[in-house]
């Protein structure tokens, strides 16, 4: 007989590539995790790891049944959501992890429309980027990942994850006082292409949106300064460091005295969505949980007019 336990090493170990990032994250030391594969080749009577002096990778026979602990993974995460929906009432803790904009503007919002709703249930929140955000939803860590799409965020957990599609926002141009493009009603990104750029840093899923949008419009930024903080962004906007673009939720809940926001013709944006481990789909909780962040995904799109001009300030 197979313990599932072991098997939870084995998939780990599929997923992190090394012992002691699987150790990592299932919470255990490494010799530990040795121990349970090691037990694990013992119940199956198969070698499952070539050692490679300090490094290991899986056999073929290993990589076969790593494939089946996801789908056995899978059925355990359909069998709590059964035993959860047949249970009396709403109630429990749901794990959430997303970035922090998302939180300020859907998530936090949602745990207040859920405390009117259903006073039994209990939030755990977990600032989150991107791929990071999926790999703690893939480990356990979290029952619901809310992530921007993009290249790293599209190649993390395609088989193991079901996503759905939340809100997709656009980006507005932020210009220092005096700009020559102040008045205008919307900005083309071409016009800025002379300007300095402030940008997050290389990896930062808006780095990629903001060179994408100007690759499209013909030219490379020249990049003067880099932050990750859109508040530290605005703040360098003001004092005539270069223009930004910067997604609409971002600006919404920071000051921003001393800068001019305008609408971008063709306005780049940044898909965002939800993901849940599959099979987990039929859990109440979950449920809850998703309807909650879909109802306050839609009351930020109405919160967030087409043109943000009005919202301005110099």
């Amino acid at each position: 007989m197979i313990d599932p336990r072991r098997l939870r090493v084995l998939r780990a170990l599929a997923d992190h590539g090394t012992v002691t990032a699987a150790a990592q994250a299932l919470y255990l030391s490494p010799s530990a995790v040795s121990q349970q594969l090691a037990a694990l080749e013992a119940e199956v009577g198969h070698a499952l790891l070539e050692r490679r002096g300090r490094a290991v990778r899986l056999t073929a026979t290993g990589t076969v049944l790593a494939g089946h602990a996801a789908a056995v993974a899978m059925q355990l995460e359909r069998a709590e959501a059964d035993l959860a929906a047949v249970s009396a009432g709403v109630a429990g803790e749901v794990s959430i992890t997303a970035f922090s904009t998302a939180i300020t503007e859907v998530v936090a919002p949602m745990v207040a429309w859920a405390r009117d709703r259903a006073p039994q249930v209990s939030f755990r929140v977990k600032d989150g980027e991107g791929r990071f955000a999926l790999r703690l939803l893939a480990d356990g860590e979290a029952d619901v990942a809310v992530a921007v799409e993009n290249r790293d965020t599209l190649a993390s957990g395609e088989d193991s994850l079901l996503r759905e599609p939340l809100y997709a926002e656009p980006f507005d141009a932020v210009l220092p006082p005096g700009h020559p493009l102040a008045g205008a009603k919307e900005v083309g990104i071409a016009d800025l292409a002379r300007a300095a750029w402030i940008t997050p840093w290389p990896g930062n899923p808006v780095h990629d949106v903001v060179l994408r949008a100007c690759e499209t419009a013909g030219f490379q930024p020249r990049v003067e300064c880099v932050s990750d903080d859109f508040r530290a962004v605005c703040a360098l906007v003001a004092v005539g460091a270069g223009v930004a673009l910067v997604p609409r939720s971002a600006l919404s809940g920071l000051g921003r005295t001393g800068v001019i926001v305008r609408p971008v013709a063709g306005a780049p944006s940044r898909p965002v969505f939800t993901a849940i481990r599959r099979g987990g789909q039929g859990h109440p909780l979950l449920r809850f949980a998703l309807e909650g962040l879909r109802e306050k995904a839609a009351d930020l799109s109405e919160r967030s007019p087409g043109t943000p001009t009005d919202r301005s300030t110099a």
